[in-house]
């Protein structure tokens, strides 16, 4: 299993698409990735399951479309009127 805890932060958005398809290149072995992100976009392209805690409690858990789209993850994580 790979751990990453926000090992993409601060990297531009080449060096982000990059990394990227490093990521995929390893899962393709097999591996087992868990990742802590808070990039969106690389949350969308790399998961197939999404795990949301907010302040140490499981908000959401599932697949990422259904995960992103919950009204809860949403005003958690980008402000209540976000979605308005």
């Amino acid at each position: 299993m790979l751990l990453l805890d926000e090992a993409l932060a601060g990297l531009n958005p080449a060096e982000t698409d990059n990394a990227v398809a490093v990521i995929r290149r390893i899962h393709a072995t097999g591996m087992s990735i868990v990742i802590v992100e808070h990039l969106l976009r690389v949350v969308e392209a790399l998961s197939t399951r999404v795990v949301v805690l907010d302040r140490g409690s499981c908000l959401a858990d599932g697949d990422p479309e259904t995960v992103l789209a919950d009204p809860a993850v949403v005003a958690a994580y980008l402000g209540r009127h976000a979605h308005a």
